[in-house]
């Protein structure tokens, strides 16, 4: 039986209350600090390091991409199966973020950010059963996460074009940008896994598994709407 054909249970409100808050978080989720943008703006030359904890600073803080990740390691408790999907997101972000602002691809960030909105209500949304109650469907789970990874990478890409990065070191600067987003990535992912973890060994994870999940959902909604709001008044 799958979850929406369950009695939904109001639960605890904080869960909808702290995700709230992350959605806040999300909407400038990819925003740069006055620091970082002068810094990003007035460096040449390969600067490894910098780019490097930039790139973890980006990931750590970028609230959008760790609610996906929260709906997508939801309900996956083995390793093999947590590394596969991980792995299969940062190859995603990884490709559009590079080749986007290498190749200068320019696309409207708000389109892009709603879409990615809409990634974390599509995640949660497959973790309630939806697809296949409502529409008698399961889409490749696998291919969802991948192809929803290029759209997370390409959210960041079109952020970073719209500084003046210099083209001295260029390459090498985003190699090292691009491996600090996977080492965020991999210490944001280890702090969710412990407390998911601990969740899982109370009996509240039972009761309130289908309540995260619809707030998942919410705050998806509310950061592609926050973003379309962005793109129709601009």
């Amino acid at each position: 039986m799958t979850l929406l054909n369950r009695s939904f249970a109001p639960g605890r409100s904080f869960l909808l209350a702290v995700l709230l808050c992350l959605t806040t978080a999300a909407a400038l989720a990819h925003g740069v600090s006055e620091s970082d943008k002068g810094f990003l703006q007035g460096t040449t030359g390969v600067q490894f390091l910098p780019f490097l904890y930039l790139g973890a600073k980006h990931m750590v803080t970028g609230y959008d991409h760790l609610l996906f990740l929260c709906g997508v390691i939801f309900f996956l408790y083995r390793m093999k199966d947590i590394g596969l999907y991980v792995t299969l997101f940062a190859v995603g972000h990884s490709t559009t973020l590079l080749l986007g602002v290498l190749n200068g691809w320019h696309i409207n960030a708000y389109l892009v950010d709603a879409i990615i909105g809409l990634s974390i209500v599509y995640r949660a949304f497959d973790n309630l059963g939806g697809f296949q109650s409502v529409l008698g469907v399961q889409p490749n789970k696998k291919a969802a996460v991948l192809i929803f990874g290029f759209f997370h990478g390409l959210g960041l890409a079109t952020k970073l074009q719209d500084f003046s990065l210099s083209p001295d070191g260029l390459i090498p600067n985003m190699i090292a940008f691009n491996i600090g987003v996977e080492v965020g990535q991999l210490l944001a992912l280890s702090m969710i896994l412990i407390l998911m973890r601990y969740w899982r060994t109370t009996v509240s994870f039972a009761r309130h598994a289908m309540t995260g999940n619809f707030a998942l959902m919410t705050a998806g909604f509310l950061l592609a709407g926050f973003q379309l709001t962005g793109f129709l008044i601009n």
